[in-house]
């Protein structure tokens, strides 16, 4: 099933998302489960949140994935929303 997170950084977050990005994208290249991923950004530009589309087996899986993200970890993000995903167009 391909499910899609997104997160959004807590207000004044940047310089713990930059202090972790290294990790986090480290932990998307090493993943089975990305198939796209980016950054989402504010009006003027800069990283604020994060779109993840994930293939897994069950939402389980995608919640386990979405924990160990470094990012989660260092408590970057206010919200996380994971959503199940169908791709028409791509």
């Amino acid at each position: 099933m391909l499910v899609a997170l997104t997160a959004r950084d807590k207000p004044g977050a940047l310089d713990l998302r930059m202090e972790n990005r290294p990790d986090h994208v480290t932990y998307l290249k090493s993943s089975e489960a990305v198939r796209m991923a980016g950054p989402l950004l504010s009006d003027e530009g800069e990283m604020c949140g994060s779109l993840i589309i994930l293939e897994v087996a069950d939402m389980a899986e995608a919640k386990d994935w979405a924990a160990n993200d470094p990012y989660a970890k260092a408590g970057l993000f206010a919200q996380v929303t994971l959503d199940p995903w169908n791709k028409v167009i791509g």
